[in-house]
């Protein structure tokens, strides 16, 4: 349990009331508040607040912590307001959390930029291949970079930019296997299959055109844990990737890499956004990396946007949350 954040939680949810304006406070959930203030109690052994359909109301023992807590709290924020006041430059660590692809093809290279511009701040990088957020996933880490659906309820959300799905494969293996005309060709190529961390071997591609529906079970030789190793193999010439077009954009455009099917659109194309720690999300430092994130990532999705069409919505696709098998089967 994150104390301190339990702690905020605990004092917002009786000030205000009731577990609903809390989490408006701190733009959170209102099950991130309950869980965390529910995980305070039974750390306690004292029941803090009572729940009614009137609101919340302090029990003795929660009014007597309440007293105990504020003057620590405000302390706490002293100390922060003093080490950060006007003309301070607090020397900082921001733990940054990344998909592999998208860290190596655009995150680092734009970093030099962002120290020149911020020398107090060190960046601790952490490449963290995943679809699902998880609060083990999240620990430690100031601002995590998520490509998908987050299903954390405890971080702020915030949108950096919409990926579209190209399937690619080396200009060499495209000339020894031919492009495919349409998705259901598919199934004549070796494709390189990424597993998710929940287990799920992501093999159903699906894609629209006016209408037209392909749903493809792809397959091939090759599974991995990792994007950044099914990359690997497809610019090897090993077979047909699908991979988020913002996170390869330099492999396209430097010509490692040819995407075919683009008349088709790929409806389970996923979002980028910047998951923040809610007490953290007005620290300076925070705000001007996540700025940083939106001034790298938006001219990236407008190049790619011009070659390979308009952004898809980001439609949470039906496998999403289904067990360890392929998504083809559990979707059936």
């Amino acid at each position: 349990m994150d104390k301190l954040r339990a702690l905020h939680y605990f004092v917002a949810a009786a000030e205000e009331g009731s577990l609903s304006a809390a989490a408006r406070r701190f733009d959170v959930s209102v099950p991130a508040v309950a869980k965390l203030v529910s995980a305070l109690e039974r750390e306690l052994g004292v029941k803090l607040l009572d729940r009614s359909t009137q609101g919340l109301v302090l029990t003795a023992r929660g009014a007597q912590y309440l007293e105990q807590c504020n003057p620590l709290l405000a302390q706490l924020a002293d100390a922060d307001r003093t080490i950060t006041s006007p003309g301070t430059r607090r020397a900082r660590t921001l733990v940054v959390g990344a998909p592999p692809l998208l860290s190596r093809a655009v995150l680092v290279p734009g970093l030099a930029d962002w120290h020149q511009r911020h020398p107090h701040v060190h960046i601790d990088l952490r490449t963290l291949d995943f679809l699902t957020v998880k609060d083990s996933t999240t620990r430690g880490v100031d601002v995590l970079v998520a490509l998908g659906w987050p299903g954390s309820v405890d971080l702020v959300q915030r949108p950096l930019a919409q990926s579209r799905l190209i399937v690619c494969a080396s200009p060499a293996y495209w000339r020894l296997h031919g492009l495919p005309a349409q998705p259901s060709d598919l199934v004549n190529h070796a494709c390189p299959l990424v597993r998710s961390p929940e287990g799920t071997v992501l093999d159903l591609w699906r894609y629209t055109r006016e209408g037209d529906v392909q749903e493809v079970a792809v397959s091939g030789w090759l599974t991995c844990a990792s994007r950044d190793d099914v990359l690997q193999a497809v610019l090897l010439g090993q077979g047909v990737g699908r991979f988020a077009d913002l996170s390869v954009w330099p492999f396209v455009r430097d010509g490692l890499l040819q995407p075919a099917l683009l008349d088709w659109e790929s409806s389970d194309s996923p979002p980028f956004s910047a998951l923040i720690r809610p007490e953290s999300k007005r620290e300076a430092a925070v705000q001007d990396f996540v700025g940083f994130l939106e001034e790298i990532l938006r001219p990236i999705e407008l190049l790619c946007s011009d070659a390979f069409g308009a952004r898809p919505s980001a439609v949470r696709p039906r496998w999403y949350s289904s067990r360890p098998g392929r998504a083809s089967k559990t979707v059936t």
